[in-house]
């Protein structure tokens, strides 16, 4: 065991062209796992390489591409509207179960909330109890005598 480490590397996010706001979360976790995010955020001066402009090419691409896939504020309302739109249309599938049926209400709402809206724990309980199948509704009614619904986070 002389040559093995516990340590193990993880590759950086590789933006490719899809999904500006979920490449810019992983982007800066990651920087934040190695302590750089902290220069990124106080917009800090990298001095300039004498025989190597990387840094200053870096940050060139950078502010491109910030640029290019941030959407502007009417963009993002619609692309939410859409998402809570897909929400209010997603149904329990016969074959489907409860646990893929939340995992999929999950995923738009996490989407929802990555472009900065919010979608209630509460409405999402609702929903779940509304649209699942009839051969649950004993459960469901345990459920609603015994617990307070507003209170269960998801």
């Amino acid at each position: 065991m002389g040559g093995e480490s516990s340590f193990s590397a993880v590759a950086s996010p590789v933006f490719d062209g899809d999904n500006y706001q979920m490449w810019a979360v992983h982007m800066e976790t990651y920087l934040e796992a190695l302590d750089l995010w902290e220069a990124i955020e106080e917009d800090y001066e990298v001095p300039p390489l004498p025989a190597n402009p990387t840094a200053a090419k870096i940050k060139l691409q950078k502010d491109y591409l910030k640029a290019e896939y941030k959407e502007d504020e009417r963009i993002r309302g619609m692309k939410v509207l859409n998402l809570i739109r897909n929400f209010e249309l997603q149904k329990i599938k016969e074959s489907e179960s409860v646990k893929e049926y939340s995992g999929r209400l999950l995923s738009i709402t996490n989407k929802v909330r990555l472009l900065g809206s919010i979608l209630n724990d509460s409405r999402i309980v609702e929903k779940l109890l509304v649209t699942v199948l009839e051969k649950f509704e004993a459960t469901i009614t345990t459920l609603e005598n015994t617990k307070d619904l507003s209170k269960i986070e998801v």
